[in-house]
């Protein structure tokens, strides 16, 4: 990419997984919702395999699995009700994306929050984690035609920031997520939540990867990244100095 009339780029977060260490109470959510049903043998094993899949396309699939009658509607109405419950309680951001977040905020880079939850679940899990005062804006797979592994919410994200799709830069957790900044023509930063994926060839061709996830994670790195990759200092000098990641 050109740098001498590139637009400066913006970042879209993930939030599960990636902002913030929701999965623990996704599962206990859904462990719950589907008990209620009748299902009493749901592991995290089984919660597992969709983790970065959206919310309804999840529910979808385990009503056709377990034989569920009640409709999608429901069961999602029921799972949000109880995440919310649990997420009110504790749910944590993990601390370098925390400083990577701060960081962009007081350079003032454009930034998004684009998930496959809610938008009920994702302004409750801003605000509790205190993050809304950097990320005010966001995007629910519920608010366009398709979820992840598509490219909808990213591409929406970006539309709502005035950003070319060209100029961002996702970073994600999850396989479909990282599918869907590819499509997008997006950049992507993978930090799998779960290790045992993180040879998968979506994550290896990320731009660039942290193969040990949360623990590998700097912010420091990612910043490089976006001035190395649009060759021009990012956003504004920020009015204190950052602090050491």
């Amino acid at each position: 990419m050109s740098s001498a009339h590139a637009p400066a780029p913006s970042v879209l977060f993930d939030l599960d997984g990636t902002l913030v260490d929701s999965e623990p109470n996704y599962y206990e959510a859904g462990r719950r919702l589907l008990a209620r049903y009748g299902v009493r043998d749901f592991g995290w094993e089984d919660h597992a395999r969709f983790i970065g899949v959206g919310t309804r396309e999840t529910l979808t699939a385990l009503r056709a699995r377990y034989g569920i009658e009640a409709p999608v509607n429901e069961l999602l109405a029921g799972k949000n009700a109880l995440y919310l419950e649990l997420a009110g309680r504790s749910t944590d951001a993990f601390p370098e994306m925390r400083s990577l977040v701060e960081r962009l905020h007081r350079r003032g880079v454009p930034m998004a929050v684009a998930s496959g939850s809610s938008r009920a679940v994702i302004a409750a899990t801003l605000a509790v984690t205190g993050l809304d005062a950097c990320l005010p804006l966001y995007v629910s797979a519920e608010e366009v035609a398709h979820g992840k592994p598509a490219p909808d919410v990213f591409l929406e994200a970006a539309r709502r920031l005035g950003a070319d799709p060209a100029s961002c830069v996702v970073l994600e957790d999850a396989v479909p997520g990282v599918e869907a900044a590819r499509v997008a023509g997006m950049r992507c930063v993978a930090v799998p939540y779960a290790e045992a994926v993180a040879d998968d060839p979506a994550f290896r061709a990320a731009d660039l990867l942290f193969p040990g996830g949360q623990q590998e994670f700097e912010a420091d790195a990612v910043l490089r990244l976006l001035v190395g990759a649009w060759n021009r200092p990012l956003g504004r000098a920020p009015a204190t100095p950052d602090r050491p990641s």
